[in-house]
């Protein structure tokens, strides 16, 4: 009996970010590898059809021996979400790549020029599994939160817009999510909080005593109320995941709902909210995993 043929070693692809925002993927392949395609698919569509907008290839050319090499420009859309990369050699079946090398300097200063009304950022990364997927944002405008510091009982927000301007009467909101807490639980929790701008660059502080308990999100209204709202993000590095990177002090106050502990986070998204939780003798933050 003829033994099963042991699997194949899976592909490895090295990474290279530019201060554009663009990729370049270098796959180790040996032998033929004939018409060969690096496939970019975002997670949550359908594997069996390759519908518009879901499914971006690029062709893999020889750029050494025994490497192939496929070029992701800013300039080629790539939908906000998760995309799972694979490489199809030889009009094989698409095989799962996994993340080499990973050169990603360029991002950590990178100041895009916002001129085109968005931010794009791609950061490739390696999943639970191990294999490589690229994290994609395509925001029009894009609010970077730049720093948050802890401000006695609240916290003082910096920040930069790209792709619009700031006018008089720019403000942020705060808004209760629903079916988080108190704050949301009738769908119109919303505090406004006054701005300080100048050109593109804003700065405000939240007051962590007015707040209900549970979660929050941060908007940015660059032109006030008759303008579109814009969602705080960290964006504009080189970590894919900013959650269980950055972490920051929480603070305790006291509340007309009681004492609660409040402090910002990353969502899964890397959007800035406010946790506030209410203090009960066991209750902490630190102890709920918010997304």
């Amino acid at each position: 009996m003829t033994p099963p043929a042991p699997p194949a070693a899976p592909l490895r692809a090295d990474c290279i970010g530019d201060s554009a925002g663009g990729l370049t993927f270098d796959v180790a392949a040996r032998g033929n590898s004939g018409a060969a395609l690096l496939i970019l698919r975002r997670r949550g569509s359908d594997e069996a059809v390759d519908a518009a907008g879901d499914t971006v290839s690029l062709p893999l050319a020889p750029a050494a021996a025994g490497r192939l090499r496929a070029a992701l420009p800013s300039s080629v859309s790539l939908p906000e979400g998760r995309w799972d990369a694979y490489a199809r050699l030889s009009d094989g079946e698409p095989r799962r790549l996994v993340p080499g090398v990973t050169d990603l300097r360029s991002l950590a200063d990178r100041t895009p020029s916002g001129l085109l009304g968005h931010v794009a950022v791609r950061i490739p990364y390696a999943t639970r599994q191990g294999n490589l997927t690229v994290r994609s944002w395509l925001r029009a405008p894009h609010a970077e939160a730049v720093d948050l510091r802890l401000a006695g009982s609240g916290l003082t927000v910096r920040g930069r817009v790209y792709g619009t301007q700031l006018v008089p009467g720019t403000d942020a909101e705060l808004r209760a999510r629903p079916g988080d807490g108190d704050g949301g639980r009738d769908g119109g929790g919303v505090r406004r909080v006054e701005v300080v701008a100048e050109r593109t660059e804003f700065a405000f502080t939240v007051s962590y005593d007015g707040l209900a308990p549970g979660v929050w999100d941060l908007w940015l209204r660059p032109a006030g109320d008759h303008g579109p709202a814009v969602r705080l993000a960290r964006l504009l590095d080189d970590v894919a995941d900013k959650n269980p990177v950055f972490t920051f002090p929480r603070a305790r106050v006291r509340t007309p709902h009681g004492p609660v502990e409040a402090g910002p986070y990353y969502t899964r998204d890397n959007d800035l909210s406010l946790a506030v939780v209410a203090l009960d003798g066991t209750a902490r933050v630190s102890d709920v995993r918010f997304v």
